[in-house]
C-alpha cells in the first residue's frame, strides 16, 4: 500500500514538473529548434543568450523591481495587521468577537474578479492607478481572510497562561504580544509569508486593470505584455518566464517546512 501511493505521488511530481521542464528547455533553445525540434528535446546548441537578451530587450529589472516592491509591501502589512487582528479577537473578550471573526472570515468568499470593477473605479477617483498602491491595497485585503484564519486557528492551541505569567511579571498588552506572542507565530506567519508571496507575485487580472504604463508594470503583467509585441520570439519569452519563476522556486524550498506545518497546525483546533 506504501509502495502504490509514492507511485501515485511520483506521477503527480513527474506531471507537475513538466511545464517547468518545458519552459527551462525551450528557454534555452532559438526559434529554429522550438518550431522543428520535439517540445522535451535537449538543445543543441544551448541558446544561453536569451537570457542575456531578456535584461536589454524587456526592462525585467523594472518589473522585477515593481514586483518585489509590491509583494514585500503585501507581505509585511499583511503579517503585521493579521497577526494584530487574530489576537485582539481570540484573546480580548468583547461582545461580538466571534461575529468579527466570522465577518473577516467571510471575506474568503469574494472572489477577486467580482471586485476588479468596482476597485478600478474607486482607485480611478482618488488618483492611485499606475501606482504600487494600486496593487498592495487590494492583495493586502485578500490575503487577510486566510492569514487571520490561520492564526486564529493556531492561537486557540496556545496555553493563555503564558500571557499571564508576562502579565503577572508586569509586561503591558503590547510587550506580551511582541515578546510573547509573535514569536510563538513564527510557524503559521511563515506559512501566510510564503502564501502572500506566490499569490501577489503570480497574479494577473488586477494587475492587468490597474496597470497600463510600462514603468509601473510588475513581472507578470510586463511578460505577458511583451509576449504581444515579441510574438516571434519565443526562446526570449521563456527565459524572462523562466527567471520571474525563479524566486518563488526559491521560497518554496526555502520555507517548505513552515509551509507544511502552518497548514496543520492552524488546523488542529477552531
Amino acid at each position: 500500500l506504501k509502495t502504490g501511493k509514492h507511485i501515485v505521488l511520483d506521477i503527480f511530481l513527474v506531471i507537475q514538473l513538466m511545464p517547468l521542464v518545458w519552459l527551462l528547455l525551450f528557454s534555452l533553445k532559438d526559434n529554429n529548434q522550438i518550431f522543428n525540434r520535439p517540445a522535451f528535446s535537449i538543445p543543441s546548441p544551448f541558446v544561453f543568450e536569451n537570457y542575456a537578451r531578456v535584461f536589454q530587450n524587456l526592462q525585467i529589472h523594472i518589473f522585477v523591481c515593481n514586483s518585489a516592491v509590491v509583494t514585500a509591501m503585501t507581505m509585511l502589512v499583511t503579517l503585521l495587521f493579521a497577526s494584530m487582528a487574530a489576537y485582539a479577537c481570540t484573546r480580548m473578550r468583547f461582545r461580538y468577537g466571534e461575529t468579527l471573526i466570522m465577518v473577516f472570515l467571510a471575506g474568503i468568499m469574494i472572489p477577486v474578479h467580482a471586485s476588479l470593477l468596482p476597485l478600478f473605479m474607486l482607485f480611478k477617483n482618488i488618483g492611485i492607478l499606475n501606482t504600487r498602491l494600486s496593487l498592495i491595497i487590494p492583495y493586502t485585503a485578500f490575503a487577510l481572510p486566510v492569514a487571520l484564519f490561520i492564526l486564529t486557528g493556531f492561537l486557540k492551541t496556545l496555553p493563555v497562561e503564558l500571557e499571564e505569567a508576562a502579565c503577572m511579571d508586569g509586561c503591558n498588552i503590547y510587550q506580551i504580544f511582541y515578546r510573547i506572542v509573535l514569536p510563538l507565530l513564527k510557524i503559521p506567519l511563515s506559512t501566510i509569508a510564503v502564501f502572500t508571496f506566490i499569490n501577489s507575485w503570480n497574479e494577473y487580472p488586477l494587475q492587468l486593470v490597474m496597470l497600463t504604463q510600462n514603468e509601473s508594470k510588475t513581472i507578470a503583467l510586463g511578460i505577458a505584455s511583451k509576449l504581444s509585441e515579441m510574438s516571434n520570439d519565443f526562446g526570449l519569452i521563456m527565459a524572462g518566464a523562466a527567471l520571474a519563476s525563479v524566486p518563488i522556486i526559491i521560497v518554496f524550498l526555502c520555507f517548505r517546512k513552515y509551509f507544511t506545518q502552518g497548514i496543520t497546525m492552524g488546523a488542529v483546533k477552531g
